[in-house]
């Protein structure tokens, strides 16, 4: 039970941070669309703190946009085959490729680790 309420908390906070960054883009497309003619809005667009600010956003938007692929093709790859198809394709492989399909899925296991290694010490700037 406590799984299921973590997971809703987290399926609550997605679609608020969705909604957030909808907002978000069209703040910042009207800013956009209204800064050729009003100077003002334009030196204050082009600041040192707002281009900070969207450069940090920009990179964790980036950062969690890589850590998204790789969670669902971690979390869509089991599930997907049915446990049917899973026994059907298991007895029609040859021994040749049962470590090659192995070792495959090993080096994405390994490469998504190593992304949660890099994206824990790292800053979202």
């Amino acid at each position: 039970m406590a799984d299921q309420e973590y997971l809703d908390d987290v399926h609550v906070r997605m679609l608020r941070v969705t909604e957030d960054l909808r907002v978000i883009q069209r703040e910042l497309n009207c800013a956009a669309m209204q800064a050729p003619g009003h100077p003002e809005l334009m030196e204050a667009l082009t600041q040192l703190p707002e281009i900070e600010s969207l450069e940090v956003l920009k990179s964790a938007l980036d950062q969690m946009r890589h850590f998204l692929w790789f969670y669902v093709q971690v979390m869509t790859t089991d599930a997907e085959i049915e446990p049917q198809q899973q026994k059907k394709s298991s007895q029609l492989r040859s021994a040749a490729e049962g470590p090659l399909l192995d070792k495959h899925r090993a080096m994405t296991d390994a490469a998504l680790l190593r992304h949660y290694a890099d994206s824990k010490s790292r800053k979202p700037n």
